[in-house]
């Protein structure tokens, strides 16, 4: 059954505008004609559609076209609306107005500075505090000796807070001022500051991997900080490595990875266990109105034994893997920890994950495609116009035994927090969650709580502030037909 997504509830007359808007060649754009848009394209995808917590995006919602455009231009700008129509339970879903700059983002291309970082809070508030997680090499924070475990309290001089960390740490330029713990543990000011640039960068997500033996046991470490499908030929390498070295036992660090591409997400995990084409990664839960038309094979998704080049994967056939994940671990960092569950051992060290069990698709203001880019199937075109483009969650994957309820994030089966005395240096085998990995496969760990001191409680980080946030999304080939 194909659902009939160009839709005769409305046939809207631009007449009426409230505002303007400019397309990528400065003609005006009626702000209404990119609202009908938002509108359309989450009552056919948004997972919340046709639920209670959704209910302007009900089908039977407007009684006729006049009711239908005095809501939409009842909302001052096309973000307004986008936002008030989502669900109280999304957390994550987007809307851009330069699909051109998202586009880039998926591909690991946006304006950064080199430096990663985590947040906390200072005695529980107000005042802020950051520490840097890592730095990307080639970089204005590599170039300025910006290193990790590197504490600031400073934006441009001003105290960091729980009110204003935001609009500091989004200048393309501005000056951390540098912290130190004193001997009674408090962060104090060392008069040292660093100023950073963004600039356009493309981040490969493949930080560190090496290998080493502990034990007569040859032990692969992979720190990997986002799951982007351009990288996956380069992430096959990395495993075809790992095999030649004959690594029996492998760490993998997602501890700040915010996501990406669910088919990268396959892709890893299929090169860590191996399992066959027969063998289900993934089942995807739409709204009704989606689900219906797809059939059982539709929604399924297995693991793979060739990448989409057609090379084949590198596997590892393991039965058991260590990975490394905290609260900045989100979306397919968690798939990946939910879809091998079923399968081997997965032992999680660090904390609880974000809680980020659904996926989103980029919609465009495509109806004759059902707001998806043109292709083989579809011969429709983007609306010249403009270029809004929407990230809505669209539904949640579920692992082989059917569970897909993680909101509150996984629980860790060994916990330990990163501490900011001692976050050691990653890849290092001394590396305080590294080590309790070793330290367990070795046989001479257990499972349990493990206590550190001045323990790191983020409430917030810097990846979870470029153009894709903790986005886990299908790739427009990766979508099934409607």
């Amino acid at each position: 059954m194909k659902l009939n997504y160009k839709f005769s509830v409305i046939g809207l007359l631009f007449l009426a505008l409230t505002s303007c808007f400019s397309d990528i060649d400065d003609d005006p754009i009626s702000d209404t004609e990119i609202k009908d848009f938002i509108w359309k394209g989450l009552n056919l995808w948004y997972f919340w559609q046709g639920t209670d917590s959704a209910p302007d995006l009900a089908d039977n919602r407007f009684s006729n076209d006049t009711d239908y455009i005095n809501f939409l231009n009842s909302f001052d700008s096309p973000n307004q609306l986008f936002y008030s129509l989502l669900s109280d339970e999304d957390r994550f879903s987007w809307i851009v107005d330069d699909y051109f700059a998202l586009s880039g983002s998926l591909s690991g291309v946006s304006k950064n500075n080199g430096m990663a970082f985590g947040l906390g809070l200072i005695d529980n508030g107000p005042n802020v505090f950051g520490y840097v997680q890592y730095v990307l090499p080639n970089s204005s924070a590599s170039e300025n000796n910006v290193i990790r475990g590197d504490i600031f309290l400073t934006v441009n001089s001003s105290q960091l807070t729980a009110d204003n960390y935001l609009s500091l740490i989004s200048s393309d330029v501005y000056t951390i001022g540098l912290a130190e713990l004193d001997n009674n543990d408090n962060l104090i000011l060392t008069g040292e500051e660093i100023t950073l640039t963004k600039q356009i960068y493309q981040e490969n997500p493949i930080y560190i991997s090496n290998t080493f033996e502990v034990n007569g046991i040859k032990v692969g470490y992979l720190m990997y900080n986002r799951f982007l499908s351009d990288y996956d030929q380069q992430l096959n390498q990395v495993f075809a490595n790992f095999v030649a070295e004959g690594v029996e036992q492998l760490v993998l660090d997602l501890r700040y990875n915010p996501g990406g591409s669910v088919n990268s997400a396959i892709n890893l995990g299929s090169m860590i266990t191996g399992n066959t084409t027969n063998d289900v990664y993934l089942k995807q839960i739409w709204n009704n109105k989606i689900q219906s038309t797809f059939t059982d094979e539709d929604v399924t998704r297995y693991f793979a034994q060739t990448l989409s080049n057609g090379n084949s994967i590198n596997s590892l056939n393991l039965n058991k893997v260590y990975i490394l994940a905290q609260n900045s671990s989100a979306s397919a960092s968690e798939l990946v920890i939910n879809a091998l569950e079923p399968y081997i051992d997965v032992i999680h060290i660090g904390d609880v994950t974000r809680g980020k069990n659904e996926f989103s698709i980029t919609l465009y203001d495509n109806p004759d495609c059902a707001f998806l880019p043109p292709n083989t199937d579809c011969n429709g075109s983007i609306n010249p116009n403009h270029t809004w483009a929407m990230q809505p969650l669209v539904g949640r994957n579920e692992n082989a035994d059917g569970f897909s309820d993680y909101t509150n994030g996984l629980t860790p089966d060994i916990s330990l927090d990163e501490s900011l005395s001692n976050l050691g240096v990653l890849g290092q085998q001394d590396e305080p969650l590294l080590a309790r990995a070793i330290q367990h496969l070795t046989g001479n760990g257990r499972t349990g709580e493990t206590f550190t001191e001045h323990k790191i409680k983020i409430f917030d980080y810097s990846n979870k502030h470029t153009p894709t946030g903790t986005n886990m999304y299908l790739e427009p080939d990766d979508v099934p037909m409607l």
